[in-house]
């Protein structure tokens, strides 16, 4: 290479370099953000929280009403206005959507993504896949009205004693709502295997359907575990539609008794919904009570988050 070759490509480069420099801060920057506000949003929750036990409130220079660590992780009943702060009403209701959720959503999600994968010609696919993932954009508080005026009607002519409030209708919906992410990250994970293993089984005389769940399936393991994962930590974090589907009455149930989903409850995330919408004092017992419930509510869907990580590790598939 020429002299002249080099001063060339060294002002070529020279020349890139502001753009590049700016382009990987501004990625830097949108990172930095990013950790910033989750540590944030766990400083919030942890000192908020903290006010709230009898433990730990003193430290924090908090007086006045404070609850029993023991009894908020213990109690079964949730009664603010007898003082009563039994995290597990909240709990197993929450438990309960999440349950009636996956029974829906997981196998109606897997069996979408194994057509779409597998079956679907590439034009209904392309129509198909984003139909699906449309779900994901409906307001949640539409779903929930959706359960409250279509899906709950139409169970009380099976179940004529269920509630209009009930864990049932609530369970549906949001089952009905993590279907695309079941289906869209399953099916992802499906169509990266590849076609050499695909023909291997062609190729053994295994049928069309064999192939897909002996050796597809196995094969997207990961990202259909991880799917999983994902779509239940988005059924215990949601919001509106339990808060108007399930109802507002914080009661302790058994998650493996059919018959209570015919009854109300309070999920976590929609105790804290009616919590910010009472009559509650700004920084009173039951004003602190709603960090104590994020707070549970982080730790739980953080371990899941962890779970899913773990899983895909244990059964990533290397090709």
């Amino acid at each position: 290479m020429s002299t002249d070759d080099l001063t060339e490509d060294l002002t070529r480069n020279t020349a890139n370099a502001p753009p590049e420099l700016l382009t990987r801060s501004f990625f830097f920057l949108c990172a930095v953000l990013s950790i910033f506000t989750t540590l944030a949003i766990i400083a919030l929750l942890v000192t908020e929280a903290a006010k709230f036990f009898s433990v730990t409130a003193p430290l924090m220079g908090i007086e006045g009403e404070t609850a029993s660590v023991v009894e908020f992780l213990t109690g079964t009943e949730w009664i603010i206005g007898e003082g009563k702060f039994g995290v597990l009403a909240l709990v197993t209701s929450t438990v309960m959507v999440t349950l009636g959720s996956a029974i829906i959503a997981l196998p109606l999600g897997v069996a979408t993504a194994i057509y779409l994968s597998e079956y679907a010609d590439p034009q209904v696919r392309s129509l198909l896949k984003p139909a699906l993932e449309i779900l994901a954009g409906v307001p949640t508080v539409v779903y929930g009205f959706f359960a409250l005026i279509y899906i709950t009607p139409a169970l009380r002519t099976v179940f004529p004693s269920i509630g209009t409030f009930n864990l049932l209708s609530a369970s549906i919906v949001v089952g009905i709502m993590i279907i695309p992410m079941v289906a869209s990250i399953s099916e992802d994970a499906m169509s990266a295997v590849p076609d050499d293993l695909r023909q291997a089984g062609y190729g053994m005389g295994a049928t069309k359907f064999e192939v897909s769940t002996g050796i597809v399936v196995p094969a997207a393991l990961s990202g259909i575990l991880s799917s999983f994962i994902l779509a239940l930590s988005r059924a215990i974090g949601e919001t509106m539609a339990v808060t108007v589907a399930a109802g507002a009455q914080a009661k302790f149930h058994n998650p493996f008794n059919p018959a209570a989903y015919l009854d109300g409850g309070s999920p976590m995330t929609a105790t804290m919904v009616n919590l910010l919408t009472g009559d509650i004092t700004g920084g009173g017992l039951a004003y602190r009570s709603l960090f104590a419930i994020g707070l549970t509510l982080f730790v739980i869907t953080f371990a899941m988050n962890v779970i899913s990580e773990l899983v895909a590790q244990r059964y990533r598939e290397e090709y």
